[in-house]
């Protein structure tokens, strides 16, 4: 099944509601404002549906120049325009203006349908057409379809229903499979069922209870129930109005230009990179000027920044930054527009590259916008995740980033692993030229602490993780992968790096070992051995974890080490000793090794602490046979 949008488009009182109506047998104007004026304030919508299955929902916007931004909220979901013209008018003003945002919004159908022809005559219905004719001369709308109806009499309306069935068939269908992404136009209650919000849904499906989050503002929810034009519906698709039943929100959390979206894929963003184009008549946009900025539903006011000029002419174009005063949601391939800050009138748009830029210097180049504009979808990906630099790209927050169907997405990401551009790490894309010169600086760092600490096993990883902010599950993945690092517990070191003691360090090993072995149960304290072997603190710790390291001595703490030798003669004497009794108090610890309480009590906090006895109380159990 089918599924498109219409939107209308033309000057205040063409007939744009009445033909919708006539169309349809729906009054697109619901309030009562509306209906006492009789012109149309805000959005309106209705749908036509056919035979065979189609339904071409309507979006009817109003025409007053005053009410342009409720109509460029309506404008940003639909697939095809029906430019209405009134046949007693002709071309007007919001005419104009209308036609000028579908073009910058790239809408890529549509047709003309000419009201109020029961008033004209013959001749001028005629040139009325001529005037249409040259007036889309250049746009999208050159060649389309040009009808003569009358919503009063009914002249010519079912051929205009058969030729936007035409049209519509036509019409790309909007992705099914990508993110479910709904900009929210209305919102209000019903009765029994809660808050409710409709939008024409632009990408992805969603399902009833399916779970939502509904951003900038940052609300989580449920799907509660689906309706489209009127009927109830399990699952709804992109391309179909929507109305959706959300649970446990209130109705004061939301405002148009919020999104309905699939959970965790996307951020706000306040930044946006982006080409800009000016219509032929625009007056001159100068550097960090502000603008009204309008995106889909949304609208909030922006700063200009021009990249690498100082001013934009009439009918130029050139990439630029927005900075936005309100966070919105939107993807790389969205369109926008922008209208003068004061007096507000449209003057370009255009098409979001980046929507969530990271920051560029004064003098950097933008070739990573002209992949952005005109690559293939892999080397939009590569730049993407090569601009995030070593902290990488969540491959969820990737799909959220630009606007293709996730099937495309995850193939172009497998192929440029395949190819080795990228690499992945638990959930995290980064580009191997920026792991390439990552890995460069830790070999480097690594080799300058081996000079500098010729006896240390090792720098810490949290030493060399703080040089570069990383988390830490991420940095463990990255120097895990590199096979001229070796990680040990807590320190990682040159795979090409062994300790090379001097002739000096050896004869310093001997003698530790010697006081060590001679002292026994009652070994020297790292301060008595500084002190007898008159060397430096830093040497000694190093020597001593080196020889730890080697098994020649045991670490019982930061200052007792014991030999090897004694280690195991401490252990036979305490198997013996559990043989013949359950438990054992400190004293008989003490008078087994033949040493004092000072010693004793290190000796049984280590042992303790390594789950080979158990303190109970005042004694110790043996834990291991």
């Amino acid at each position: 099944m089918r599924y498109v949008i219409l939107g209308t488009a033309g000057h205040i009182d063409h007939g744009k509601s009445a033909l919708v109506k006539a169309l349809t047998g729906i009054d697109p104007d619901r309030l009562k404002e509306e209906k006492e004026r009789g012109i149309t304030i805000d959005l309106g919508f209705a749908d036509l549906r056919y035979p065979d299955g189609m339904t071409v929902g309507i979006v009817d916007v109003p025409g007053h120049e005053r009410l342009v931004k409720n109509m460029l909220a309506g404008a940003g979901g639909i697939d095809l325009v029906l430019l209405v013209i009134a046949a007693d008018e002709g071309i007007m003003p919001q005419s104009r203006e209308h036609l000028y945002i579908c073009n910058l919004l790239k809408i890529k159908s549509g047709l003309i349908a000419i009201t109020k022809a029961d008033l004209a005559e013959k001749d001028w219905l005629e040139l009325i057409k001529d005037d249409a004719e040259s007036f889309v001369k250049g746009t999208f709308l050159e060649g389309s379809p040009i009808v003569p109806v009358s919503s009063k009499t009914m002249l010519n309306i079912e051929l205009l229903k058969e030729k936007i069935r035409e049209v519509a068939l036509n019409v790309e269908a909007k992705p099914t499979k990508g993110l479910f992404r709904l900009p929210i136009d209305r919102v209000f209650t019903l009765k029994g069922f809660g808050t409710v919000v409709t939008g024409t849904a632009v990408s992805g499906t969603v399902s009833v209870e399916d779970a939502v989050e509904i951003l900038p503002s940052n609300i989580k929810s449920k799907v509660r129930g689906l309706h489209s034009h009127g009927k109830p519906i399990q699952t709804a698709y992109a391309g179909q109005r929507v109305a959706i039943n959300l649970q446990g929100v209130d109705k004061e959390e939301l405002k148009r230009g919020d999104s309905v979206v699939v959970p965790e894929k996307f951020i706000p963003t306040r930044k946006i990179d982006t080409r800009v184009e000016l219509l032929s008549d625009s007056p001159v946009v100068k550097n960090k000027s502000l603008v009204h900025f309008h995106l889909s539903t949304s609208e909030t006011v922006a700063r200009i920044v021009l990249y690498g000029r100082n001013e934009l002419k009439a009918g130029e174009s050139c990439y630029c930054q927005l900075r936005l005063r309100d966070p919105v949601l939107t993807m790389s391939g969205d369109r926008y527009i922008i209208r003068r800050f004061s007096p507000v009138e449209t003057i370009g748009g255009g098409a979001i590259l980046d929507p969530s830029p990271y920051r560029r210097s004064l003098k950097a180049g933008t070739e990573d916008l002209a992949i952005f504009e005109n690559g293939t979808l892999p080397e939009k990906l590569a730049t993407k995740v090569k601009k995030a630099g070593i902290y990488g790209i969540k491959v969820s927050l990737l799909e959220g980033w630009i606007k293709e169907e996730i099937p495309s997405i995850r193939d172009s990401i497998k192929s440029l692993k395949d190819q080795s551009i990228l690499m992945q790490f638990e959930d995290i894309l980064i580009h191997s030229g920026i792991f390439n010169s990552f890995k460069e600086n830790i070999i480097k760092m690594l080799s300058d602490f081996h000079k500098k600490n010729p006896l240390k096993t090792g720098i810490f990883k949290e030493e060399l993780r703080a040089g570069f902010n990383i988390e830490a599950r991420l940095f463990g993945n990255l120097i895990g992968a590199m096979k001229e690092i070796i990680t040990e517990k807590e320190t990682a070191r040159l795979a090409t790096f062994k300790v090379a003691l001097s002739q000096l360090d050896e004869t310093l090993k001997a003698k530790i070992m010697e006081l060590l072995e001679k002292s026994g149960f009652q070994p020297l304290t790292k301060e008595e051995l500084i002190q007898s072997l008159k060397i430096d603190q830093r040497i000694l710790t190093d020597i001593l974890k080196l020889m730890a390291k080697e098994s020649s001595l045991v670490r019982i703490n930061d200052s007792m080490y014991i030999t090897l030798n004694h280690y195991k003669k401490m252990m036979e004497t305490l198997k013996n000793f559990f043989i013949k009794k359950p438990e054992m108090t400190v004293a008989e610890f003490r008078d087994l090794l033949n040493t004092s309480r000072k010693y004793a009590l290190p000796f049984l906090e280590y042992l303790d602490s390594n789950k080979i006895t158990l303190r109970v109380e005042d004694v110790r159990k043996l834990l291991i046979k």
